[in-house]
């Protein structure tokens, strides 16, 4: 009985310095307030973004090459990511877009933007068919690749950046947007 008793007393003892190491360690709630430094107007919080490069990546033994994209003549092409997107930053910084096949989207502080929804619009977006579509909102941490006054191409569009704009041309249908700070014309 003496055994029992004391085998029983160091279960209770493991299971109650257990039960503490569990408790200490594991928690779904953090005390304190929400905060976000850095939140603008529309309570997005800027995240900084890794900016990959538009050379090509060096390769270790041990890593896989990407399949290679085969430049168009006229500029440098841009490989989309896993999920067909391309996303880019101005030489300026002033715009962000995301490009896929089926359209360009881009956010901006323009000028004298549009309404949308009581706000002022800071995104527009481009069909390759040529319908346009302003938006209040933003692309979020996106990582971009930061581009030149030069020509690219990207998932079936013509880039043609410039000091004064981008331009973002679809390749099969002619239908794109020039985008600038003071404005955007649809084509």
């Amino acid at each position: 009985m003496r055994v029992a008793n004391g085998m029983r007393a160091a279960v209770a003892v493991v299971w109650l310095l257990a039960a503490g190491a569990a408790g200490a360690g594991c928690s779904s709630t953090t005390d304190g307030a929400a905060t976000c430094p850095g939140c603008g107007p529309g309570g997005e919080p800027a995240f900084p973004t890794t900016r990959p490069t538009v050379s090509p990546p060096t390769s270790s033994p041990t890593q896989t090459m990407p399949t290679p994209v085969p430049t168009t003549p006229g500029g440098q092409t841009l490989a989309p990511s896993d999920t067909g997107y391309v996303y880019i930053e101005t030489k300026s910084g002033q715009t962000r877009c995301q490009i896929n096949s089926e359209s360009v989207g881009c956010e901006s502080n323009f000028e004298n933007p549009p309404v949308v929804n009581g706000q002022p619009a800071n995104g527009v977006e481009v069909s390759a068919g040529g319908s346009v579509r302003w938006i209040a909102g933003n692309l979020g941490a996106i990582p971009t690749t930061p581009i030149d006054y030069t020509t690219y191409h990207a998932v079936g569009w013509t880039i043609d950046a410039s000091e004064s704009g981008t331009r973002f041309t679809n390749d099969g249908t002619g239908h794109g947007m020039f985008i600038s700070t003071q404005g955007v014309e649809i084509f």
